[in-house]
């Protein structure tokens, strides 16, 4: 495909063999009428079944469609940073391969990026297909999120947005390891508004995010934008103490001025297990902190590539750097309207 590219949709993969030819045409049936030019930036996270095999029988067809090939599997966020760092477009969407969010609605995340919002996210109003559990935790999860931070990140919100360029290239600069997308585009800040839809049930396959994972993805959403936890284990840590204090000089008392001293042991070892069980708990919460400024000391790629599709130029072969974006190598760097879909 040659000359520069409006829009780059990234999406990330992991054993979606079941999904992925209907995603590929459901994306274009609703992007090739908007007249602009487009590139499918698909990201193969460590698959073990034939997505990479389908998407490259694709790609051989559609040179439209590309592929980054990781060299195992880095996680669902990795993944969306490294479409990121590989995409050209001038605006950039992000959209998971299992249809629960639907492409027809990036042409009106497009009107509203002319309009002139830098991001636009989708936001459920409904989620369909999913248990009790898993949206009363999820509904939970958000708004303690944003109780927790400084920076205000809207609730029933995933990955499923638009963003311009500056946008893109801004998230690309930071290369922090544990990361949390949404978090992140919010913390940018840029010109932000919502745009309501009712989320699918998933078209085929099984979801990538179980519980274990949705607690992984929770634990690095509030250490990466919170450190209310740390200050949380300081008073609580105060306030046992005081309490242990306080129940010393009961005793004491109790020892000296009277005959109701409490006999045996239970009492110390209920106490006992009580403080030990706390010192725990904040150990835990000091090691969640320390491991992660571990992992980023080491400053490893966020990812490494084994093969690419259908891209012209080389953006490096792992994620040490960010992909210099298209303004930056020359691409794309005019105002002028790209087509007649540009945003004055």
């Amino acid at each position: 495909m040659n000359g520069p590219v409006f829009l780059s949709v990234v999406v990330p993969m992991y054993n979606e063999e079941e999904v992925i030819e209907t995603t590929y045409r459901r994306l274009t049936t609703a992007l090739d009428p908007i007249g602009e030019t487009y590139e499918l930036v698909f990201v193969n996270d460590g698959s073990r079944d034939n997505t990479a095999k389908i998407v490259r029988r694709i790609g051989a067809e559609d040179p439209r469609v590309k592929m980054v090939d990781f060299s195992r599997n880095f996680g669902h966020q990795i993944a969306v940073t490294a479409g990121m760092d590989y995409s050209s477009g001038r605006v950039v969407a992000l959209i998971d391969a299992d249809l629960q969010d639907p492409p027809e609605l990036i042409p009106e995340m497009i009107a509203k990026w002319r309009e002139g919002y830098d991001v636009i996210y989708g936001q459920r109003i409904a989620r369909k297909g999913e248990s009790f559990f898993k949206k009363w935790t999820a509904a939970m999860f958000y708004r303690l999120l944003r109780s927790m931070t400084s920076v205000s990140i809207p609730v029933d919100t995933g990955d499923f947005r638009l963003m311009d360029r500056k946008v893109c290239d801004a998230l690309s600069s930071m290369r922090e390891q544990s990361r949390f997308i949404r978090g992140m585009v919010s913390w940018a800040g840029f010109r932000q508004t919502a745009l309501e839809y009712v989320r699918e049930e998933r078209f085929a396959g099984e979801t990538k995010y179980p519980l274990r994972k949705m607690i992984r993805l929770s634990l690095d959403a509030i250490t990466s934008f919170s450190t209310k936890p740390l200050k949380f284990a300081g008073v609580l840590g105060f306030a046992m103490s005081a309490i242990g204090f306080i129940y010393l000089l009961v005793v004491i008392f109790q020892h000296i001025f009277t005959n109701t001293t409490l006999k045996g042991w239970t009492s110390m070892v209920v106490i006992s297990l009580l403080f030990h069980g706390i010192t725990l708990m904040l150990l835990g919460v000091l090691g969640e902190y320390i491991g992660r400024t571990y992992e980023e000391a080491k400053r490893r790629p966020l990812y490494l590539v084994a093969d690419r599709l259908n891209f012209e130029d080389d953006p490096g072969e792992d994620g040490r750097e960010a992909r210099p974006s298209a303004a930056a190598q020359g691409k794309n760097v005019s105002k002028e309207p790209i087509g007649a879909g540009h945003r004055s």
